[in-house]
């Protein structure tokens, strides 16, 4: 089928696009890769990820960044849409042998001017801790693979904790590490703390505190990314199975469940305020589930094959009141009340507020995008007529094309047949601060990080590690009881009890049965959302999308990291000491002037 005349037009690549706010424009001169700048060979290799931190050094380019192409790691500065990249100062460069980067996350509870955390997890298993400012490795974890030989997929610091984090593998399993232990000279022993539909988590048996504290085996296949709720006591999980599964962590309790259309599910992300997941995969959609609902409220069809990552942007969703004002205002009204940090927010708090006794009619716009091996960029506008199909609209407007949209099938609302039955905690009943710029995930924002971090350890003892440390001490007398292989990968473990759990918990389940059900709605059970944009950006598959408060972040797996500044963002830091006497209006025209 010929592309309507567009062939031409489809294959090029585009630098820039408009929404209602504006333009979006791809800044050469930001664009960060390895220092020679050749193309990378991506055949084989695994996804090039971007991490973000700011180190609070007071100069007001505070922010670093973090990425990985084939065996090499690389920091620097980022200097977004102020200055350009200088490729020629890395502040570390690290070139690994036998292994390649997979992922890694900044810990921004120890993040100072002098010494960052940066977990990194590797293509064989291990993850090690660096400190890219000092130049130092502190430790390496799994070095052995005792614990697990498969690529790790995702790596995570617990929102909260300066020393907990979350490691998952293409095992399918997932363990909880503490930094402050070693993971021991032979592999670990394990004893049964939960188990639930399709998941079960252990405990590590041991004389002495030893890593990892916990392993959960979840689902059937690779555990392809998982995503902490904006306040960290929520879970989110997709695994090659297709499945979505939330739990409470701290609990270790299955909240709710979710099928793909088609294949596996392979990112996963949270809406700021905690009510809604988004997941893309193999089925080329993107899904919206609510979280509060427990059941699939719209599907997004634009991409043209699977989809890697998805993200919502705090920064352009909205909540307007009564009569509020429309997005077609100007420039400068966009930049007060949709980029700025007091805007996330306000957001934030607004959301939260949604489903109060506050009667008075509210719009409500969440902004989500995505990317995949389409090599395509599409943003999408979830607004309330998806969001409340059942309430009058405040007005007659939409900002998202709606195609075949429904009332949701009977008895798709409610407990999701995968929920523990208990009565649904919101995770964003307390308002969330600003999003850090570690990821694209909401996840790891946390407030007063002092407190946060002693309330975190404490639940961690009672909650979670509380079992470890009673499987420890108590069951000393079991220890020789049963030989457990050295050199195995820990999805077989050679215990009986063991045994008849992985049987359990490794049913699969069919997918013509859950097809038409709660779990996984038909195509006209549900509305289908048609991006508010969809351009192709890149030469090669897209794998990286991070929202920030000036510009949006991309990286594709030749390599390169693209910076796309957003409307009325170009040049600001560059023009304003020249122009410190002009009218901000008048400064507004340069800017505009620029634009075109």
């Amino acid at each position: 089928m010929a592309a309507e005349g567009g062939g031409k037009e489809m294959n090029e690549i585009k630098t820039q696009f408009t929404t209602r706010e504006g333009l979006y424009k791809l800044l050469s001169h930001s664009e960060y890769s390895r220092p020679n700048r050749v193309p990378f060979n991506s055949q084989g290799s695994n996804p090039v990820r971007v991490s973000f931190v700011n180190v609070n050094d007071q100069s007001g380019n505070g922010d670093r960044l973090c990425f990985n192409v084939g065996r090499e790691l690389y920091f620097y500065i980022y200097k977004g849409v102020r200055k350009a990249a200088d490729l020629s100062k890395p502040i570390d460069k690290r070139i690994y042998k036998g292994t390649q980067p997979t992922c890694h996350d900044f810990n921004h509870l120890t993040t100072t001017a002098e010494s960052v955390s940066l977990l990194v997890g590797f293509s064989a298993g291990q993850v090690q801790l660096i400190d890219p400012i000092k130049k130092e490795t502190s430790k390496l974890f799994n070095e052995e693979r005792l614990i697990d030989k498969s690529r790790v997929t995702c790596v995570k610091w617990v929102p909260g904790s300066e020393s907990l984090f979350l490691v998952a593998h293409s095992s399918g399993n997932m363990y909880l590490y503490n930094v402050e232990h070693t993971c021991g000279t032979t592999a670990p022993h394990y004893q049964l703390l939960k188990q639930g539909e399709s998941f079960a988590v252990h405990t590590c048996k041991s004389k002495s505190t030893r890593n990892p504290l916990l392993k959960w085996t979840v689902g059937e296949g690779a555990l392809n990314e998982f995503a902490f709720s904006p306040d960290g006591k929520f879970l989110a999980c997709v695994s090659q199975d297709g499945f979505l599964r939330v739990f409470n962590f701290d609990s270790v309790e299955l909240h709710g469940t979710m099928k793909s259309y088609f294949g596996g599910l392979l990112c996963v992300c949270w809406s700021p305020d905690g009510k809604y997941i988004v997941t893309g995969g193999e089925d080329d959609l993107v899904t919206v589930w609510s979280f509060v609902d427990c059941r699939v409220i719209a599907r997004g069809h634009g991409h043209k094959s699977w989809v890697s990552v998805v993200a919502f942007d705090p920064y352009t969703t909205s909540v307007e009141e009564s009569d509020p004002m429309e997005f077609s205002g100007s420039d400068e009204d966009f930049q007060d009340l949709h980029f700025g940090r007091d805007r996330a927010n306000s957001t934030q708090s607004r959301l939260s507020k949604r489903n109060s006794t506050d009667s008075r009619p509210v719009s409500v716009t969440y902004r989500f995008g995505s990317v995949g091996q389409d090599t395509q960029l599409c943003l999408w506008d979830l607004t309330e007529d998806i969001l409340f199909p059942h309430q009058p609209l405040s007005r007659a407007r939409t900002h998202t094309n709606v195609m075949n949209a429904t009332s949701p099938p009977a008895g798709s609302g409610g407990t999701n047949p995968g929920s523990n039955g208990n009565s649904i905690t919101t995770p964003g009943n307390s308002v969330p601060p600003p999003l850090p710029r570690s990821n694209s995930l909401p996840h790891s924002a946390v407030s007063n990080a002092g407190s946060k971090s002693s309330v975190m350890d404490g639940a961690i003892a009672s909650g979670v590690s509380k079992f470890a440390t009673l499987s420890l001490h108590d069951r000393k007398e079991r220890h020789h009881e049963k030989d457990h292989k050295r050199n195995h990968s820990m999805g077989h473990i050679s215990s009986k009890s063991s045994d008849k759990l992985n049987l359990v918990t490794k049913t699969k389940t069919d997918p013509a049965k859950t097809l038409g059900t709660p779990l996984c709605p038909r195509m006209e059970d549900v509305p289908l959302l048609e991006p508010l944009i969809c351009k192709k950006i890149a030469h090669e598959r897209l794998t990286v999308l991070i929202f920030l408060e000036d510009c949006i972040v991309t990286a594709c797996q030749e390599g390169f990291i693209c910076t796309w500044a957003r409307p009325g963002k170009v040049g600001t830091s560059k023009f304003l000491s020249g122009c410190n006497l002009l009218t901000r209006k008048t400064f507004q025209l340069l800017l505009d002037l620029i634009d075109l």
